[in-house]
């Protein structure tokens, strides 16, 4: 069988509707349990590590894990996990590019400060190198850095103010509204739901 977009839907379509399928916890399993949904099929997504306990195999194969899954799965005993539904599954990109965002101005700050110790060069009067104050001050530092480690300084602020905008944008008031809804939010002990 391909491993493309339809190809799954299409080897299955020959079984009968609401057999259980399982699916390996993969990257990229969202995909194939769509289209295990859209057979009519039930999927079951595998909890790998203790399926691989279970059936304690030395040799891995594909072809040996797909026999041993299905011997646990006709016995009733495939440990499985939770599959979020469709719309969850979409909905949750939300918090984790909001995160890759935050860890690419974390990473672009730190690499700033790293250029401007390994100068000897720091800006004492404030404690927030990126605030207003703070980058007005920095632009006088950056004049005593050397041509090229300069250049690539000001491309990475660069950066980072474009993915400093990209963050404000998901801090807006209907893109936090939009995080809280699809993720839940806990607070003092009432636990918000996912809009539905």
């Amino acid at each position: 069988m391909e491993h493309d977009r339809g190809s799954v839907k299409q080897f299955l379509s020959r079984f009968e509707s609401g057999s259980p399928v399982a699916v390996e916890t993969v990257g990229n399993c969202y995909w194939i349990v769509d289209e295990v949904e859209e057979a009519g099929m039930v999927p079951q997504l595998v909890h790998a590590r203790k399926a691989k306990l279970m059936l304690a195999m030395v040799n891995k194969t594909d072809k040996l894990d797909a026999r041993g899954l299905n011997r646990l799965q006709r016995t009733g005993t495939l440990p499985t996990v939770w599959i979020p539904s469709r719309k969850l599954r979409d909905q949750r990109e939300l918090p984790r590019t909001w995160m890759v965002f935050s860890r690419m101005r974390t990473r672009l700050k730190n690499r700033i400060h790293a250029t401007l110790a390994k100068y000897a060069l720091s800006v004492e009067e404030v404690t927030d190198l990126f605030g207003n104050k703070g980058r007005k001050l920095l632009q006088g530092v950056l004049e005593e850095l050397p041509p090229q480690t300069r250049f690539a300084t000001e491309h990475l602020l660069e950066q980072l103010d474009g993915v400093e905008k990209q963050i404000k944008l998901w801090n807006s008031p209907d893109s936090v509204d939009t995080l809280i809804c699809c993720c839940g939010s806990s607070q003092g002990g009432t636990q918000i739901s996912p809009c539905s």
